[in-house]
């Protein structure tokens, strides 16, 4: 059974306002200081895992009622690989810049967001989906 979900007013317009299509404007962005490959999975009591696709480590839960900026824009970007016939197979890639950009990438379907576009609470929710703790360090992400 295939589950439907309603993208919340804030993004529904936003995607339509843009066309639907890759939302991030083609400028120079600099150069990446984090990104991580994730996947988001529902959990049986509502909430939502994030992993990330490297390792199967959970990265991020989000409790049933919370993070309704993640959780909408996530059901959008699913719900459009499911209007064409593309699983759950490919991650989806987030991204920091050197410039302030946070950018969420779609593989299967070429869409990407530039987040921070939706405030700073917003993109501060993806951020923590980010190994950015390691790239101060030294370490590879």
């Amino acid at each position: 059974m295939t589950k439907r979900y309603a993208l919340a007013p804030p993004i529904l317009a936003a995607l339509l306002l843009l066309g639907g299509q890759a939302l991030a404007a083609t400028t120079d962005r600099g150069s990446v200081i984090a990104s991580r490959d994730l996947r988001f999975a529902d959990r049986p009591d509502g909430g939502v895992e994030v992993t990330n696709a490297a390792t199967g480590e959970v990265v991020r839960e989000l409790d049933r009622g919370s993070h309704n900026f993640v959780r909408a824009l996530m059901r959008g970007l699913v719900q459009a690989r499911l209007h064409e016939s593309i699983g759950p197979e490919i991650p989806f890639r987030l991204t920091a810049f050197s410039d302030g950009q946070l950018v969420l990438d779609d593989p299967a379907t070429h869409r990407s967001i530039e987040l921070e576009a939706f405030g700073p609470t917003n993109a501060g929710d993806f951020v923590e989906m980010l190994p950015l703790k390691r790239v101060a360090t030294g370490e590879t992400p």
